[in-house]
């Protein structure tokens, strides 16, 4: 059992937790509590660090407890620690008994673009807030999403507030990173995928587009929304109706509300064709 904050595995999982250059440096990044964990993939699965509480509070909870653990204990590395050491390798301030390291995962656009069906994708520029990108990651999965693209002053999607709101939704959703993304902008409409940006301007309302085409939506930073240079390559603007002196939602809940209407327009069709 680890039980020394001065461990050097202790040590690199608490790195990991607090700084994104180390984050890209390993290729590894931090995962916290059961549920999350369990949902690693295996060729992602790095190493486990769990407490005694944590362990016998699993087999308590019979078949359920078992398949937990049994996913757990598959990591290449296992390791028993304290409470005390648990804490000073989590991000959070109560920690759930048990943190994993994960090996991050790589995706490229061609893979993005290749998906069967048609692409459905979210275009982020210089998003900043954590939790709105992992919400968006994790609605987008709910609304069938095929991609999302990020310029490199986006958040990191392997920050562990990111990676908690998620709710797994990292493991199974393609995303990459640009460093141009006038140049990726244009690749996608080579493409086909036609690009739409919410935006002041737009004069048609957002349900009044059709989605059944090759689509994506830029969205663009919390305060100061999308630059000239990049909601001038969007093919459409559209607009989000709103009541009231607001002039603007939060990101995470405008590209929900976009996200789900190519999704009913979607189904609808299908729907119909059945």
């Amino acid at each position: 059992m680890i039980s020394s904050t001065s461990n050097g595995k202790v040590k690199e999982a608490a790195a990991l937790a607090r700084k994104a250059r180390y984050r890209k440096e390993t290729g590894l990044f931090v995962v916290e509590g059961p549920k999350m964990a369990a949902e690693i993939p295996p060729d992602q699965m790095e190493s486990v660090f769990m407490t005694e509480r944590f362990v016998r509070e699993q087999r308590e909870r019979g078949a359920e407890g078992a398949a937990v653990l049994e996913k757990l204990e598959a990591a290449p590395v296992r390791e028993l620690v304290t409470e005390e050491v648990l804490r000073a390798m989590s991000d959070t301030q109560t920690p759930q008994g048990v943190l994993a390291l994960a090996r991050q995962r790589q995706w490229r656009l061609e893979e993005i673009l290749e998906a069967a069906g048609a692409a459905h994708l979210l275009v982020l520029e210089t998003l900043q807030d954590p939790g709105n990108l992992g919400t968006i990651l994790r609605t987008g999965e709910g609304a069938g999403i095929t991609g999302v693209i990020m310029n490199r002053e986006t958040a990191d999607i392997y920050s562990p507030k990111v990676v908690r709101s998620t709710m797994g939704a990292i493991f199974r959703v393609p995303f990459v990173y640009t460093d141009d993304l006038p140049h990726t902008l244009k690749r996608l409409k080579q493409a086909g995928v036609r690009l739409y940006a919410a935006h002041l301007k737009g004069t048609r309302c957002y349900d009044e587009e059709s989605y059944l085409a090759d689509t994506g939506f830029l969205i663009g930073n919390e305060a100061r929304g999308l630059t000239e240079e990049t909601a001038s390559m969007a093919d459409a603007y559209v607009r989000i109706p709103m009541e009231g002196q607001v002039e603007s939602l939060n990101a995470a809940v405008a590209a929900s509300i976009l996200m789900y209407e190519v999704s009913r327009q979607r189904w609808k069709t299908a729907v119909r064709k059945m």
